[in-house]
């Protein structure tokens, strides 16, 4: 794999994130808003509602997504094993377009410094 470089492609969304934060405050707080709240902890953890975030950025094909989520997951300290768990699900649910991309998030997890094993 390694044709997408998820460190430098989650720098440039945000750049982009900081301009329409600029040109839409409104809509991007509500946005904010929502990610703050949907992300909190309740029932569920942190970690458990970033695994089901990336499952379905997996799902829903989302290279950005992909990037911010894997980057997530190692700030809240998932493992590979957890990672890999996760892709199994997000293959099982959405066939071999998800294959796809649990590959690609795999170069995701390594290119920000999870472990290879």
């Amino acid at each position: 794999m390694g044709t997408q470089n998820y460190p430098d492609l989650t720098k440039g969304i945000a750049t982009q994130i900081g301009a329409l934060r600029k040109g839409i405050p409104d809509t991007m707080k509500g946005f904010g808003d929502m990610a703050k709240h949907a992300e909190a902890e309740g029932a569920l953890d942190g970690k458990t509602k970033e695994l089901i975030s990336m499952g379905i950025a997996i799902a829903l094909r989302c290279d950005g997504c992909i990037g911010f989520h894997t980057k997530a997951l190692l700030r809240l300290g998932a493992t590979r094993q957890e990672f890999q768990e996760m892709l199994g699900v997000a293959i099982y649910m959405g066939g071999g377009p998800s294959l796809m991309y649990a590959a690609q998030a795999m170069d995701a997890w390594e290119q920000f410094g999870g472990s290879a094993e």
